[in-house]
């Protein structure tokens, strides 16, 4: 394995989708400003390696849709949910500037007294100047998850790659938590991970990395040299791309 010192990136502009669950660490809930600084420490080595570094962070450790509000109507749990990933984007974002790396956070949402709104041209020349782009709110439509946001803005950033940071180290055939036969695949086609219903991301973002050829890598975040080793296109976890 490479050491730190002669590692060499692999992609130069990637989009990191993390889960809001990740960031809870073992509470479950909330933030972890543990884990929250370890993978902010990560996010500094890949800026220093020169990456231009786009970002979408879940907010299930604070609002899991309508699986938080039971009986609620699902556009008003989906429009608390883009808050909780503002919550995530801002907490992200502050641990990050306590680092040194110049953030920004924009949102799909407008709420301009904290945050920019999401434009385009804006974020990819934010990235052209080495900042790091979070980005809030997920599409900004009910209906929609961040994973489908992650697939959108790693398309409209033109990221040759999204990095899926998850609690699982990789994908499997089914939870292995709770089938000590599961399969691990190291590699998968995006119709399989569609044909065979595995939870990689949902089909709608799954689809759209699909038509736009953006390859998904899934790794294990508990380590968070795992984004490292992922960007510097070591084999971990599991590659989901054409062939």
């Amino acid at each position: 394995m490479a050491t730190q010192e002669n590692r060499k990136a692999k992609y130069t502009r990637v989009l990191l989708k993390v889960s809001g669950e990740a960031l809870a660490g073992a509470q479950k809930t909330g933030l972890n400003s543990d884990v929250l600084g370890a993978i902010s420490e990560k996010i500094k080595q890949l800026t220093e390696m020169g990456v231009e570094l786009g970002i979408v962070v879940g907010g299930g450790n604070f609002w899991r849709g309508t699986r938080s509000g039971k009986g609620m109507d699902r556009t008003r749990a989906d429009h608390i949910g883009m808050l909780a990933t503002v919550m995530n984007s801002l907490a992200l974002c502050d641990a990050l500037e306590q680092r040194g790396v110049t953030t920004r956070v924009q949102t799909a949402i407008e709420m301009r007294s904290i945050a920019e709104p999401y434009i385009r041209g804006r974020a990819i020349r934010h990235l052209q100047k080495g900042r790091v782009v979070i980005f809030g709110c997920g599409t900004g439509n009910p209906y929609f998850s961040t994973d489908t946001a992650a697939a959108l803005r790693a398309a409209e950033i033109d990221a040759q790659i999204i990095l899926l940071a998850k609690n699982v180290d990789a994908v499997y055939s089914a939870d292995p938590n709770k089938d000590k036969n599961a399969v691990k695949y190291d590699k998968l086609s995006y119709i399989d991970v569609l044909n065979r219903g595995l939870e990689v991301m949902d089909s709608t973002a799954t689809s759209l990395c699909m038509d736009n050829n953006i390859p998904i890598h899934v790794f294990g975040v508990a380590d968070p040299e795992n984004i490292i080793r992922a960007v510097c296109g070591e084999k971990i976890g599991t590659l989901v791309t054409n062939v």
